[in-house]
């Protein structure tokens, strides 16, 4: 499915014909994914170019793409430290705020280093000039860190985002899809759609919070973005010309959201290896098929009570007669329709 959604927007000159991908990645588990769909692609023929710093950790090479590195001012030995201590800190079982305040700073830390990385791709004159000269159809990158896109700008080459999500629902923002506090749910609220009036004032707090902290985060992008691009620039400004959002979750363990028609939703493309139906178990205990589907939460029903019987419904049962229909006819004709159905 995902191939099938990618391979078209990656393709400007036909569907026989294959195109040329710049790949700018972010380094750590976001690359796990990301590389599985380059060797797809790779495999219906498309030259697939990626470009990472030479103190990679997991951005490894492949027969499948062509690798250019670039110099930074870290080692690898450097990066693999401090991925390393940000990973403890997220995981200790030291209180709250101390946990917090360590996550701060190695968040501050972890953007200084990425942006350090950009600013060495950007100013490097022999890798950009490789770029502009070698015509690429669109890039694909992972926007967690922009520098794909700042690149996207520079040479108005259309970007394709592969990723899980932005803190601070940037992502979102940038799309702009709609985002009432009122029922979208901040990230770290552990509360649902179905909120009380307390809970929305907490959500817009939060989100408040959110927005100051990300913004400290992600200055020095803005800073870097602004400088290169030679005008004023937001991170919610830089991403909003994304071309197409692949978004790697779903509404299995996400909240239903809404979402414009450029944002794909794909699901399960971290998972590396899928068991049959038939060898798993999920729920370890015999369910019928009444009982599985007794647990739905919306039933949208494609019907009415003009051509169908009136029937008892629950709350949660929500008629949509009419869906069926492409065109719609003006009730003057409603005369005409009955002499066609009778």
């Amino acid at each position: 499915m995902l191939l099938a959604v990618l391979l078209p927007l990656l393709c400007h000159l036909g569907a026989a014909a294959a195109g040329k991908l710049l790949v700018i990645p972010m380094e750590g588990s976001h690359w796990l994914s990301m590389k599985e769909v380059l060797a797809e692609l790779s495999a219906r023929g498309h030259e697939i170019v990626v470009v990472a710093p030479d103190c990679r950790i997991l951005i490894d090479s492949s027969e499948t793409y062509e690798m250019k590195t670039y110099p930074v001012p870290f080692n690898k030995e450097e990066m693999e430290k401090h991925m390393h201590s940000l990973g403890e800190s997220c995981f200790s079982e030291e209180p709250f705020l101390t946990r917090f305040v360590n996550i701060w700073v190695h968040s501050r830390k972890s953007t200084a280093m990425f942006e350090a990385f950009c600013s060495s791709l950007l100013y490097n004159k022999e890798m950009m000039k490789y770029i502009e000269e070698s015509k690429f159809d669109a890039i694909f990158t992972d926007p967690l860190t922009p520098c794909g896109q700042i690149v996207a700008l520079h040479f108005s080459i259309p970007s394709v985002f592969f990723l899980r999500g932005i803190p601070c629902g940037i992502d979102v923002q940038a799309a702009q899809s709609p985002d009432p506090l009122s029922y979208v749910p901040r990230i770290l609220s552990l509360y649902t759609d179905h909120m009380t009036f307390p809970q929305r004032v907490r959500n817009f707090l939060l989100a408040t919070a959110e927005y100051l902290t990300c913004s400290i985060i992600f200055s020095p992008f803005e800073s870097l973005a602004s400088d290169f691009l030679q005008k004023p620039m937001t991170i919610t400004h830089l991403l909003s010309h994304g071309s197409i959002w692949l978004k790697r979750i779903d509404f299995v363990f996400e909240y239903p959201m809404p979402v414009m028609p450029n944002m794909v939703f794909i699901g399960g493309i971290n998972c590396g290896q899928k068991k049959p139906l038939s060898q798993v178990n999920v729920l370890h205990r015999p369910v019928t098929m009444k009982e599985l589907l007794s647990h739905g939460s919306i039933w949208l029903k494609r019907m009415d009570f003009v051509f169908e019987y009136p029937m008892p419904a629950t709350p949660n049962i929500v008629f949509s007669g009419g869906r069926n229909c492409e065109k719609k006819k003006p009730l003057s004709q409603v005369s005409d329709f009955l002499y066609e159905i009778w």
